[in-house]
């Protein structure tokens, strides 16, 4: 995307939408922030703190105007699961264990915004990403019916505890399951109106209900006291073990969260014609985690359904996330006690409600329907309702990297031609109408070159070099906006070999940082090594200049 970065907020060319806008996503986040905390199973002010943080420190500084960052239904459940793994059955550390993990993940986006690796887009494909999605509603919302109906399961495993479900049929809480079914339609008739805040409403209802029916006596537990207190929070004293543990899951959640929040925030901004700045935004998802994790709270990341529901309500700034953030805290400055006494069946309709729009098959079918990564999509289906959220999650996150590093260092060898009296030059492989330039051989790697392809893309380039007739070999680098360690020494031994074998070699293309480091080799001298970072074009005139 580009780094460009949008006007401030103040800029607002119609500040009203904005405030209307804020107000309407207030009464959506606020439940939802509160039902999150009971996903990733961390007192309810958990949320209200994370959606405090998210909004104000995205607004002050991020560049997307529709985003909204909070707590999102992917991170509360790798929280848990994370938590469940290493604590067990320990209250007090488990709360450690999470309240260390945000701060991490706080400090590893911060960390990657520094280095500015906004560029790398997302480590998750596609894909790998939309199954992990559909594995991971489908899990939560079946957890959060076993939860409604009373039900313990003691297995992840969703092939396990779905049996366990029905087997205990004749026991579950019917009373809990009416409240929910009730609070499911309200949600759903709510949404056909527009701007209508169906979480906030049913949230009202269900403590009235609860009040006027004496819910309690049939068995539906409220959600209790909530202690929202912003009080620094002391670093967790964890055993370096512990911290080493919470640094792999950080970095598994950081790149489910960046991929989910970057997909939120590119697609809007394609739709709209904005520009972003990726590496500014995970600056701002850093300080939003660190900020939420010093003061308790949960992992934050700029989820889909708040995104979309603050543009439909007609956002035009960040300015309506932070009036969202006000709104909540006169709410939760006024109202907080009554929260409360919602239902905790109300918080779970929510969740699976809003879980529920993202059921949909189509996103997966187009795979199938393309024919293209279907394997993919059904692995990260199968290791979400299979292996668990953790496990599925760090699978996921295996076979996007090694993906990517499959096709990166499967990369070939091009040969290039020039495409009849023009400037332009084209695989021949592709394209049998180019034609050589008499005395060249230009070729060019498909991808970048890095430590796993570098020395079989260079050693594929001399094979071809030793059968061409060519005294001049012209080697196009536009694929590799620079270069690490092996690839740096793969191509002095590469200068050296073209040296030796008595031909001359002109890189075109060379960008600043790896010209600096080339122009250092020993190997890299005139007149038997040309760098440059002229065209294909200008490489070939420069070769021709040197015959």
């Amino acid at each position: 995307m580009n780094t460009q970065t949008p006007p401030a907020v103040v800029a607002s060319p119609n500040r009203i939408q904005d405030i209307l806008a804020g107000l309407s996503i207030a009464g959506l986040l606020l439940p939802e922030a509160v039902a999150y905390s009971s996903i990733a199973a961390l007192p309810p002010q958990a949320g209200v703190i994370a959606l405090f943080a998210g909004l104000l420190c995205y607004g002050l500084m991020g560049t997307s105007r529709f985003a909204i960052v909070s707590a999102t239904s992917s991170s509360a459940a790798v929280l848990a699961a994370a938590t469940a793994s290493l604590a067990g059955d320990d209250p007090a550390l488990r709360l450690s264990l999470a309240f260390g993990l945000v701060l991490v993940t706080g400090a590893f986006f911060l960390l990657a915004g520094l280095f500015k690796l906004g560029g790398v887009t997302s480590f998750i494909a596609k894909p790998v990403l939309r199954g992990f999605a559909f594995g991971l509603a489908l899990t939560i919302i079946l957890k959060q019916l076993a939860s409604v109906v009373g039900v313990h399961l003691a297995d992840n495993n969703l092939i396990r505890f779905l049996p366990q479900l029905l087997e205990q049929w004749p026991r579950w809480n019917w009373p809990a399951a009416l409240v929910a079914a009730v609070a499911l339609l309200v949600l759903w008739l709510c949404a056909r109106i527009p701007r209508l805040p169906g979480g906030l409403l049913v949230v009202v209802l269900g403590i009235v209900a609860g009040q006027y029916l004496d819910l309690q006596t049939h068995g539906v537990a409220l959600i209790g006291v909530i202690e929202l207190r912003l009080e620094l929070g002391h670093l967790p004293m964890l055993p370096f073990a512990d911290w080493l543990r919470l640094g792999e899951l950080a970095f598994a959640l950081v790149m489910i969260l960046y991929a989910e929040s970057y997909g939120s925030i590119s697609s809007f901004a394609l739709k709209h014609g904005d520009r972003v700045s990726s590496n500014r935004d995970l600056l701002a998802l850093g300080a939003a985690n660190l900020v939420s994790g010093l003061f308790h709270g949960m992992p934050v990341g700029a989820g889909y359904s708040a995104t979309s529901a603050n543009e439909a309500a007609g956002a035009g700034s960040r300015l309506a996330g932070i009036i969202a953030a006000l709104v909540v805290l006169v709410i939760v400055l006024t109202v907080l006690p009554y929260v409360a006494l919602t239902p905790e069946p109300v918080l779970a309709a929510i969740v699976m409600y809003a879980l529920g729009r993202g059921l949909s098959l189509q996103p997966l079918g187009r795979y199938f329907l393309w024919r293209r990564d279907r394997l993919l999509v059904i692995c990260a289906v199968a290791a979400v309702l299979v292996l668990g959220v953790l496990d599925g999650l760090l699978l996921a996150v295996a076979v996007s990297v090694l993906l990517m590093l499959r096709q990166m260092s499967s990369a070939d060898i091009q040969v290039l031609g020039r495409l009849g009296d023009s400037h332009d030059f084209v695989g021949r492989q592709h394209h049998a109408d180019a034609l050589d330039v008499p005395g060249l051989l230009i070729v060019r790697p498909s991808e970048a070159l890095f430590f796993a392809n570098a020395e079989r893309i260079l050693g594929a380039a001399l094979r071809l070099m030793r059968r061409s007739q060519a005294e001049t070999v012209v080697l196009s680098l536009e694929e590799s906006p620079d270069l690490d360690g092996t690839s740096i020494e793969a191509l002095a031994a590469f200068f050296a070999q073209v040296r030796g074998e008595g031909k001359r070699l002109v890189l075109a293309r060379v960008r600043h940082d790896a010209l600096e480091v080339l122009q250092a080799l020993p190997e890299a001298l005139p007149p038997h090594v040309l760098l440059s970072g002229l065209s294909v074009d200008g490489a070939v005139q420069l070769a021709n200049s040197h015959a």
